[in-house]
Order: C-alpha cells, then structure tokens, then sequence
C-alpha cells in the first residue's frame, strides 16, 4: 500500500536532549544505524509532540486530528548513495491516539504504543508527563522558556543546536518484524526553535541502569518548537542487518 504524505501543524515539540556515552548508544542501534557523536557525546532524547490539524496532503483542515505523543531518539549517521546521512533511530514511540496507534506502520510509517498524558502549559513553562498503557515507559519533563541555550555540553548556543536538528529530521524505527526500518522525514518551510532550561526530567528510558549505566546518560538541554506548519513525508525503508539491542 502506498503510504500517503501528511500534512500537519506543531502545535509544541518539546526535545529534551541527553548526552551520552557514544558505545552505551551504539548498544541500542541496529546496523546499519551508528550514533552521531558531537563533542565527544551522542545526543539522545525525548520528543513531546502534540500535532493538530493532521490529515493527508490532499485532505481539508476540516477532517485533520489532534494528538499528544511522545518519542525516545538517538541521533544517528549511516552511508547513503551519495555520502553520510543523519536522522534519528527511534526505539520507542508512543500516542494518545488509538487512531495513530492503529495507523502507525499501516497507514503510515512507524509503529506506536497507546500513552496517558498529563499536560500543563503557561507562555514561559511546559510541563508533560506520560505513562505506557503497557506500565514500560515513563516520562515527567518540566522545561522553562529561556533567551538563550545555557550550560549544554553538545552545543555552543540555539542556532548551533538548531541546525543539528534541522540536519536530522529522517526517523527510523524498526517494525515487529525485525527485518526492516520504517521512515518519516518531517519537512518545514516555517522551522523555528527556542531555548529551554531543564527544570525537571525524568525518563524510565534513561534512567535504566541496565540500558545506561551510571554516568552514561545525562539532560543536557532543551528545545522548544510552537506553531510551526510541517509535513511528514514516508522514506523508503531500510534493510537491518541485525535486530535493535534494547536493554530493559
């Protein structure tokens, strides 16, 4: 079946940014996925997404779907036909949805667990927390509006971080099958970013012991992105050369 385009607006994307241990990311990577390391560190992290307005291409606004969901990432590089490319390798995503949980690697790219969210937002303040139907991934994520990227260990300042993102907006996920990598490429005329302060963060992802050991995963920053147009395009899939190794 052929996948369509989907149109969309941002509503908030909340990208909560780890710095990690380049083999301890590269445990959790199948071939030919390897981690994108920037000063030293791969960047991992959560996505907070709530999406309105979601619809085919071809569709009205009118028919289009509003949605909370999250996503855990590694920022990833593999070879391409014409030379290195990144994204992102997502190991887990989740919806409140049960439509994009249905849909989600039937109708369109990337397969979905079902998500309770809980949500408070203020002009300067974002707080999202969600729960697995499943009881196997938490998260809680407080994050403040600032004027500027502070203290991160990844990225000098907001546009250094911003054109890292920007160069990376291809995902991955492996479907239950384990043969194979769907693909979604987000695509913006509009992209915008703000600085975000971590005031709170607590992921069952990243907090594993078994997954990351002591020191090997750590918040760095945050990034905010709020009204922004955006289309989702599928990507043609990708072979794996062995399955996803997630720890937990």
């Amino acid at each position: 079946m052929r996948q369509p385009r989907l149109t969309s607006v941002i509503e908030r994307r909340l990208l909560v940014n780890y710095r990690v241990a380049p083999d301890a990311a590269a445990r959790l990577l199948p071939e030919p996925l390897r981690p994108h390391v920037v000063h030293g560190y791969a960047v991992a992290g959560i996505c907070l997404l709530r999406l309105g307005n979601v619809r085919p291409s071809w569709a009205p606004a009118m028919v289009g779907l509003r949605s909370e969901n999250v996503a855990h990432r590694i920022a990833v590089e593999w070879d391409g036909p014409d030379g290195v490319e990144t994204g992102v390798y997502i190991p887990r995503r989740d919806t409140a949805s049960r439509l994009n949980a249905w849909a989600g690697g039937r109708v369109f790219p990337g397969e979905h667990g079902l998500a309770d969210f809980q949500v408070h937002e203020t002009p300067r303040q974002v707080r999202v927390a969600s729960a697995t139907r499943d009881g196997d991934t938490r998260v809680d994520v407080t994050v403040e509006l600032s004027d500027e990227l502070r203290e991160s260990k990844l990225f000098a300042d907001l546009a250094e971080a911003s054109r890292f993102f920007r160069g990376g907006t291809k995902g991955f996920s492996a479907t239950r099958s384990g043969r194979h990598l769907d693909g979604m490429e987000l695509q913006t005329t509009a992209w915008r970013v703000e600085a975000g302060r971590i005031r709170t963060v607590a992921s069952s992802f990243f907090d594993a012991p078994d997954r990351f050991p002591l020191g090997t995963a750590t918040p760095d920053c945050a990034l905010v992105m709020r009204s922004v147009p955006a289309d989702w395009r599928p990507l043609p899939v990708m072979a794996m050369n062995r399955d996803a190794r997630l720890a937990g």
